[in-house]
This record gives C-alpha cells, sequence and structure tokens, in this order.
C-alpha cells in the first residue's frame, strides 16, 4: 500500500515518526534525571567537639579551647588571655576537675599529666605543644594531635586542659647536666614528670561524656 501512496504523504509521515521516537527518548532521559536527583545523597557523619571553657585561679574566664575529631587525630585551638608574655606549659591532665581552691594548690584536684601510653614527659599522651603568649598575654595555637582522642578524655572522670605558669622544658635535660635534687646527670623526677612548668595558672574541664 505504501508503494501506491503519493510522495508527498511518505514525506509527513517519516517526520512524525521520527519526532515521537525522539520525543520518547527526550522523556526517558528527563526521567533518568530526576530518579536520580530524588535518591538518597551521602550524609557525611557530623565530628564530633567539645569547647573548654578556661578560668584562671580567681575563677575569671580567660578564654577557651576548642577540641574536635580530626580523622584520626584530634584539632586542637586555642583562643586565651590574661597570661604573662612568653611560653608555657600545656597539657592534658588526667581528671576532670578544675577547682581553683584546692587545699594543695589551685587546680591540683586534675591531678597529674594524662599519662596513657608514654613512660615520662615529653612522652605523655597528654603532652602538647607550649602555648607563647605575647605581650598583651593572648595566646592561640591550632595544633592536630593523634597521641589521644576525645572518647578517651571522656571516658570515666574526664580530664582537664591546663596551662602552667612557666615554659616546659618536656624533660629534655642532657645528662652533662648534674640535678641538683638527686645527684644523678640528667633529669630528676620532678622534671621527668612535669616539665618544670611550674603553677596551674588555668584550667578548663572536659567532663565524662561531655557532647
Amino acid at each position: 500500500m505504501l508503494q501506491g501512496m503519493p510522495t508527498q504523504i511518505l514525506v509527513k509521515v517519516l517526520p512524525l515518526a521520527t519526532v515521537a521516537a525522539l520525543s520518547l527518548a527526550a522523556c526517558g532521559g528527563r526521567s533518568d534525571v530526576e530518579d536520580s536527583a530524588s535518591g538518597p545523597s551521602p550524609t557525611p557523619g557530623a565530628e564530633s567537639s567539645v569547647e573548654v571553657t578556661m578560668a584562671d585561679a580567681d575563677g575569671a574566664e580567660v578564654g577557651t579551647v576548642r577540641l574536635s575529631a580530626d580523622g584520626e587525630a584530634t584539632l586542637v585551638e586555642v583562643d586565651v588571655t590574661g597570661l604573662e608574655p612568653g611560653f608555657h606549659g600545656f597539657h592534658i591532665h588526667d581528671v576532670g576537675r578544675c577547682e581553683a581552691d584546692a587545699p594543695d594548690g589551685p587546680f591540683t584536684t586534675a591531678m597529674g599529666h594524662y599519662v596513657g601510653e608514654g613512660e615520662g614527659h615529653g612522652d605523655h599522651d597528654g603532652d602538647m605543644p607550649s602555648l607563647f603568649a605575647k605581650a598583651d598575654g593572648t595566646a592561640t595555637l591550632t595544633a592536630s594531635l593523634d597521641a589521644f582522642t576525645l572518647e578517651e578524655l571522656q571516658a570515666a572522670d574526664g580530664a582537664a586542659v591546663m596551662i602552667h605558669a612557666g615554659a616546659d622544658n618536656f624533660a629534655n635535660v642532657p645528662d652533662r647536666y648534674t640535678s641538683s635534687a638527686s645527684g644523678q646527670p640528667g633529669s630528676d623526677d620532678m622534671t621527668t614528670s612535669t616539665g618544670d612548668a611550674g603553677a596551674r595558672v588555668a584550667c578548663g574541664v572536659i567532663g565524662a561524656g561531655s557532647p
């Protein structure tokens, strides 16, 4: 029957069939895009973080230390003021109690450094880079550390962030020096445990199970 049809009719029929096929293909393409857009998208896990308020021995707030999960490490961000210019020891201590009026001295209720798997100071899991206070008493620091996790610091009775009055020597005392306390070469027990960073001038609690 097509052989008997006029040429002009064939010309009109073929474009209509082509248009229909193209329309179906276009609809199929839009359907694929819509299905893809409406599908579930990956939701990244929220990083856990703790903002620690630092206070001095008079109870005045002197700034904050933020601890955030950073992959396999912990990001430590410090913004504090009111310090004497110069270097200050900066550590995680073992207990989340910052009592300025403690009988043994301000913030001694936080006990010693968070030791973890470290044997001596400079290798304690709670040892952190020293803070440097400028002439105006402000100090900032950003460091990524993999010696501890937020989960560890929030366990049991928590932990504390501590700023000390003096510089920290990280027990780096060569054997050519003799301890006046022990008479032995190198660092004595006090240096090995504290780095001789002096009094505790600011403290902040990382509470057990804190968000």
